[in-house]
């Protein structure tokens, strides 16, 4: 109830200023009614709610082959045209990848919620190439594959293929996936580039749906990254190939 009585504060501010978006307002208020039914707060691998703005390590939990390494932005198409980037999972499960924040485009939330609308956004002080796409996450809908799109970098806050739901996933405690708020499909993976490294699409396939974990980026964490966050990038042959 907390998300209503958020958007129903906005709608009457913006209601007063500009009466021409009340229709497109009422429609997101609707959208998020049907969202909260029957949702929870997020965890994290702490147990704590996901906080939006804050930064969190996506963890894929390990599956079959896939060491569950983290997530991390790369090079997907053919030189010279590699932007903008996709998401791969890196091939060394100790490697926690680039953090993310989450956000509603709905308005303010306290807490990131399941079934709730939202944006991902990778952070990273490093980001050599590509610098003209934002960092959100979105859904190539421009794919040649309708049933295998990449997910890239270069999204938009209110644009449909840049807003993802988190739902309740897998057997351990505090684990989820992602789906398309257009319902296309869960995001998921598939094997990428001559190392075979998962790239993550939407897909309809259950058994290829990414199961992840989410990990708080605390001061020591960041502390102990960052110093050698350009190493990591280039080792990990992260831009702009993986």
């Amino acid at each position: 109830m907390y998300l209503l009585s958020q958007l129903t504060k906005t709608l009457k501010t913006i209601t007063m200023k500009k009466p021409s978006v009340v229709s497109f307002l009422i429609t997101l208020l609707l959208a998020a009614a049907v969202c909260i039914q029957g949702s929870e707060p997020v965890k994290d691998t702490a147990g704590n709610s996901l906080q939006p703005g804050k930064q969190y390590f996506i963890q894929p939990v390990q599956t079959g082959r896939y060491e569950g390494g983290g997530l991390v932005p790369s090079g997907i198409a053919t030189f010279p045209t590699f932007c903008p980037l996709g998401i791969t999972e890196t091939r060394r499960r100790f490697e926690p990848g680039l953090p993310v924040s989450f956000a509603s485009p709905l308005g303010v939330v306290e807490f990131v919620t399941t079934s709730s609308i939202v944006n991902i956004e990778f952070h990273s002080d490093d980001w050599p190439v590509c610098k003209e796409y934002s960092k959100l996450w979105k859904v190539d809908d421009s794919s040649s594959v309708p049933n295998m799109q990449a997910i890239t970098i270069g999204g938009t806050q209110l644009a449909q293929n840049s807003q993802f739901k988190i739902e309740k996933a897998g057997t351990e405690a505090n684990t989820y996936k992602f789906t398309s708020v257009t319902g296309a499909g869960t995001v998921g993976f598939t094997p990428q580039g001559f190392l075979q490294a998962p790239q993550i699409v939407l897909t309809n396939d259950n058994a290829k749906t990414l199961v992840v974990k989410f990990k708080k980026v605390d001061d020591a964490t960041t502390a102990s990254t960052s110093t050698s966050r350009i190493d990591k990038l280039a080792a990990l042959r992260m831009f702009p190939f993986y």
